[in-house]
Parts: structure tokens; sequence; C-alpha cells
């Protein structure tokens, strides 16, 4: 009954994993270099897809998520993570034509349970090196700044998240609830 966080080699990637920890989330961080069979082994009830430097570091996680159906289980996207699956879904990822690496404010712009407890407008921690510039197909938007119109993202059918900005880090005051919010998800998805 454990969350899979997928370390694609970002700096915040062991954070994710003491969040959870102390928020009492049972989770393991593992490789990205993992088989889709290996990730399956260990039976998960849902993954993480933490940051990282750049799409060539992300190892095997674009297959995870093409084997999602197979899973059966949400998956949460952080920064590298959330442009991993918009590419792996069709949409375009490319350079922000605002470099930055601040915290900002986020608008949240639709209901959805990842967002319960929080208000709008959100702080957040966030990294805009590269971005999520398309939508991919059935997919819409959940939360945009005045810096990126895709701050997060939900498939519409599927509990398949990403997020742009890194709920990991003090400096996003209501990350926790995040975190707390996709493990809600997680264990309704068992139901």
């Amino acid at each position: 009954m454990k969350i899979l966080i997928i370390n694609n080699k970002g700096q915040y990637n062991h954070r994710i994993g003491r969040s959870l920890r102390y928020l009492d989330i049972p989770s393991d961080l593992v490789s990205n270099e993992l088989s889709p069979e290996e990730i399956k082994e260990k039976d998960p009830i849902g993954i993480i897809l933490g940051g990282g430097p750049s799409l060539d570091e992300s190892g095997n996680s674009i297959e995870y998520i093409t084997n999602i159906d197979e899973l059966d289980i949400p998956i949460l996207g952080i920064c590298l993570g959330h442009q991993l699956i918009a590419k792996s879904f069709g949409g375009e990822v490319s350079t922000s034509s605002t470099e930055s690496y601040a915290q900002i404010e986020i608008d949240i712009i639709k209901d959805d349970i990842l967002f319960n407890g929080i208000e709008s407008p959100m702080k957040v921690w966030t990294s805009h090196k590269d971005e999520v510039k398309t939508l991919p197909d059935d997919f819409e938007i959940l939360a945009k700044s005045n810096i990126c119109d895709i701050e997060a993202m939900k498939h519409k059918k599927k509990n398949i998240y990403g997020i742009q900005f890194h709920p990991e880090v003090h400096h996003t005051p209501d990350g926790e609830l995040i975190f707390k919010n996709f493990y809600e998800i997680c264990l309704n998805n068992q139901k």
C-alpha cells in the first residue's frame, strides 16, 4: 500500500520522500531505471514522478506513463514529471519564455480533489526552465499563473495529474495538502 516516488535525479526528489514520511504516507523512492514490470511487482497504490534536470535524465518514466492502463493507479507528475506526462499524451514541452526559479502565485481555475482545502491564489515554489506549452488531448487545466498557462493539469477520465510547481518545499506552504489529497485519490482508487 505504498506510493512509489520515481527518482528522476532532481535535487528535491528526496524531499518528496521526507514530506510523505512526515505525513505518515507510506512511500519508497525508487530509481527511474526500474522496468515497468519491476514497478508492477512492487504493487504501488500510486506513482509520483519526481523532478529532474531534463527529459534525457528521465529513464523509464515515460514507459510508466504509457503502461498506466495496465497498472491502473494514479500518477502525480511534479515539474519534469508534469512535462513527461504532457509529452506522453501528445502535448508540447519547450523552454519557458520567462525562465524563473522563485515563489509565485497560481490561480486554481477548476475544482478538483487535488486542490481540496487550498485557497486560490496559491503560493508555490516553481521552476520554469521548461514548461508545458500545449495541453494534451483529454486533459484539462486545473491551475495557471501570469507566467504559465498550464501550472496544473489532469486527465479528464484517469487519475493522472501534472503540476509544474514543487509541493515538497517549504516555499509552497500548502504543499502538504497536495500530497494528502493525492494519497486520498490513491486510496479511493483502491476501493
